[in-house]
């Protein structure tokens, strides 16, 4: 009950939270640039160029849809951070505090609130891959729980890693190393990246990150093309998406363990 109050409370603070109100402009003007992308190469197709069109439109589609799931990236990871740091920051942690709660169980809320937050943010962006799509022309090739659930789990990782980070530095230096992170990451999931790193490093890395993996490398089921969406064993899809929870667990838990020693006062 305790855990449910506090993520309703941190939940209705983000629609008041300014960085974030930033994000959710990005996500339309991202939105906006796809819808723009796609209405233009449909205006211009004809029946002899109706092949190279529309390769140019799922290029382009897909590139709209890589930006929104970068921008999710960095909006869980700054309001995992915010949560925890604003409350802090402001005296009220002290407040919530006094109360018969639990260190673990202010942290499970603020996480509980953040994860509400992308579920949010994943329907949104689902609404946005059916729209562009059904407006490109092109059937829908995976399954819609894959793009609601593997980008959930993506974030929930991103969002603990930050609500770890936030316990030993302040927001802005955490979302530095975020974005030192994502940018790794997408160095390292590149072909040609991958073929250039020997085996005996290449999985120390994935194990260290696992979002530099193909199975949580969420970028494939955003390039819109039938290799990228072709169907995968339910076996897969369990193994990979029970390997990023335990990651986004071990990472909170990290988190639990360092907040439980830190001073309520400092900033």
């Amino acid at each position: 009950m305790k855990i449910r109050t506090i993520a309703r409370g941190t939940f209705g603070s983000f629609l008041h939270n300014k960085v974030i109100l930033v994000l959710s402009l990005l996500f339309l003007a991202f939105f906006l640039l796809g819808l723009y992308s796609v209405l233009k190469y449909k205006s211009m197709t004809t029946a002899s160029n109706a092949q190279q069109v529309q390769g140019h439109m799922l290029h382009d589609m897909g590139q709209t849809l890589f930006l929104l799931s970068g921008l999710g990236s960095l909006l869980a990871a700054w309001a995992a951070a915010d949560s925890v740091a604003g409350e802090m920051k402001s005296g009220t942690i002290l407040a919530v505090m006094a109360r018969p709660l639990r260190r673990w169980q202010f942290l499970a809320g603020k996480y509980l609130g953040v994860l509400m937050l992308m579920s949010v943010y994943v329907v949104g962006m689902l609404g946005v891959i059916f729209l562009l799509t059904w407006l490109g022309g092109h059937p829908f090739q995976t399954s819609w729980w894959v793009l609601l659930v593997y980008p959930l789990v993506r974030y929930a990782i991103w969002a603990a890693i930050s609500m770890f980070l936030v316990t030993l530095m302040n927001p802005v230096a955490v979302m530095g190393i975020v974005a030192a992170l994502l940018s790794l990451i997408q160095f390292l999931v590149a072909a040609s990246s991958l073929s250039d790193i020997p085996t005996w490093v290449r999985l120390p890395l994935h194990l260290a990150l696992p979002l530099t993996t193909v199975v949580l490398d969420e970028s494939r089921f955003f390039t819109m093309t039938q290799a990228a969406l072709k169907r995968y064993q339910w076996s897969d899809h369990m193994t990979a998406l029970a390997y990023g929870l335990d990651y986004a667990l071990v990472w909170f838990l990290l988190a639990v363990a360092v907040f439980r020693y830190r001073s309520l006062t400092r900033g």
